[in-house]
């Protein structure tokens, strides 16, 4: 999973920074074989620290990271593995 072509709206392309976007991709890669075709990122701002949450349902997972940056953010960015959509 996640072999196909990489595309990002254009929403993600203005508003995460790209280590940002580099690192979540990062992460999905660093996943075992068995992975859902569905991976969520919840990014907050704590207390000036990124706080990202990378989650997925099937099989359940969800780690989380704490990354010193000079300008966090708070968004959910949805990446689906789809050569259809």
């Amino acid at each position: 999973m996640f072999n196909n072509q990489r595309y990002l709206t254009k929403g993600i392309q203005s508003k995460i920074p790209l280590e940002l976007q580099l690192f979540m991709w990062s992460c999905i890669d660093k996943l075992p074989e068995e992975r859902d075709y569905f991976q969520v990122f919840r990014l907050e701002n704590l207390n000036g620290i990124q706080k990202i949450t990378h989650f997925s349902e099937q099989p359940e997972y969800c780690k989380e990271y704490l990354i010193k940056t000079d300008n966090p953010i708070t968004a959910k960015v949805y990446i689906i593995d789809s050569d259809t959509y």
